[in-house]
């Protein structure tokens, strides 16, 4: 094939993979290159005990067209599941069903005033679609000027500070709106939430989206770390590997998380590594539970009490069936420089357990039939206020080099099908 048709993909994630496969059907020749041995990026499944499960839960929404798009192009269309889920919120030691106006109506301790103040953002979230003026201002103050300061210290201050620590009052309206727009329109009525899997889990779409790359003819090369950027001038020219491979290639397309990005570059281009390095990232320690019971019927529960350092936790077998377990997932979000994140993996599981106990007393120490910990240093961007003048363009000062990463599509939030459409995004503005 000709040189100039060459193209390296760094990074095996949806995104990586996607944009992948979509350069391939436009005629490219493509090397992936992934550090990991498997594909998926946090999509990613592991043997949990004799279940193939992600490593970090993920679901599909309604509005997930981009996705639905490819898995028809796969053949796996079929494989998409509906499910109508719940959404329960524990708070003053109580759970208490939440996400519909009766639930908002019949929550404790809130007056009539404020509820339908919260009520109307809510619903106004789901059907505005101008975000820009929201880019500009920060969640808390957007909460307080139209639910009040009393709905947000009640119901959405201690779930951003356990997310986001020290950058908590800086994180964007505009990000925290569209994930409450997305959820909110992943719904058949006022009343019921739909929310999707693939039948076999994100490793169906991920193991059918690399068949098709190497059906294709594309390569990719699992345990192989990018370390270097080669570039020549002012055009990209390949990239080195930390096993001593060289990939050359005229076209790069780099998808790994933006913290790794400046390390690919050379000292002496510090110019470029620099909007790399301003785009702060939390981590997250994922403690998974298989039990031998529910703790609940919701899939989602928000946790907003004093006793306990948790935002929330997720019920994934109240979404996609897992036998005869039940698997509970418990995130905790943090910067990796908080002192907590390298915390035992048992003190985090202990300390999940002191919540779901609180949550539902039957669960303890006993129902627990395994459990696995999980650890990313970076998984979720900042958003901060202003973040949209922070993002550089995908199309790098070097020609042939993008890079891009989920916080390139804000304020969409980290998901598969936003991954996908940036992958094409990409591709097509080739030519």
């Amino acid at each position: 094939m000709d040189a100039d048709k060459k193209m390296i993909v760094i990074g095996a994630g949806p995104m990586g993979l996607a944009t992948a496969y979509y350069a391939l059907q436009a005629g490219y020749d493509v090397d992936l290159i992934e550090a990991d041995d498997r594909p998926g990026g946090m999509a990613a499944h592991f043997d949990f005990d004799g279940l193939s499960i992600e490593r970090f839960y993920h679901f599909c929404c309604l509005s997930d067209t981009d996705t639905f798009e490819l898995m028809e192009e796969l053949g796996i269309a079929d494989q998409m599941r509906w499910v109508a889920t719940k959404m329960g919120y524990y708070l003053d030691r109580q759970l208490f069903r939440w996400g519909d106006p009766i639930a908002l109506l019949t929550a404790p301790k809130i007056d009539l005033i404020t509820k339908i103040r919260y009520g109307v953002q809510m619903f106004w979230s789901t059907k505005r679609s101008d975000w820009e003026s929201l880019d500009k201002i920060s969640a808390k103050d957007w909460f307080e000027a139209w639910s009040g300061k009393r709905a947000y210290d009640r119901l959405w201050r201690r779930l951003l500070d356990l997310k986001f620590y020290e950058f908590s009052d800086n994180v964007s309206a505009a990000w925290i709106w569209q994930r409450i727009k997305r959820i909110g329109n992943s719904r058949k009525s006022l009343f019921e939430e739909r929310l999707g899997y693939v039948n076999g889990g994100s490793e169906t779409l991920m193991k059918a989206l690399a068949g098709r790359i190497e059906s294709l003819g594309g390569r990719i090369h699992y345990g192989v770390r990018a370390t270097r950027f080669l570039i020549e001038g002012d055009k990209i020219s390949g990239v080195e590997a930390g096993d001593g491979q060289t990939f050359q290639a005229p076209r790069v397309i780099s998808t790994i998380p933006t913290p790794y990005v400046s390390d690919l570059f050379g000292e002496h281009e510090a110019a470029l590594r620099a909007p790399y390095e301003a785009i702060e990232n939390v981590g997250v320690v994922c403690v998974l539970l298989k039990l031998n019971r529910p703790v609940t019927d919701n899939f989602w529960v928000n946790v907003s009490d004093a006793e306990h350092d948790i935002p929330g936790f997720v019920e994934f077998s109240n979404l996609r069936p897992t036998g005869d377990d039940y698997i509970v997932c418990v995130p905790f979000y943090m910067p990796h420089t908080n002192a907590k994140f390298n915390q035992p993996d048992d003190a985090f599981v202990s300390e999940s357990l002191a919540c779901l106990h609180a949550v539902n007393p039957d669960i303890s120490d006993k129902t627990v039939n395994a459990f696995h910990v999980a650890r990313l240093q970076h998984a979720q961007p900042v958003c901060d206020i202003g973040f949209a003048d922070k993002i550089p363009d995908h199309r790098t000062p070097i020609s042939g080099l993008q890079i891009a990463d989920t916080c390139f599509y804000y304020p969409e939030d980290r998901g598969v099908s936003e991954s996908i459409k940036f992958a094409k995004k990409m591709i097509n503005e080739l030519g």
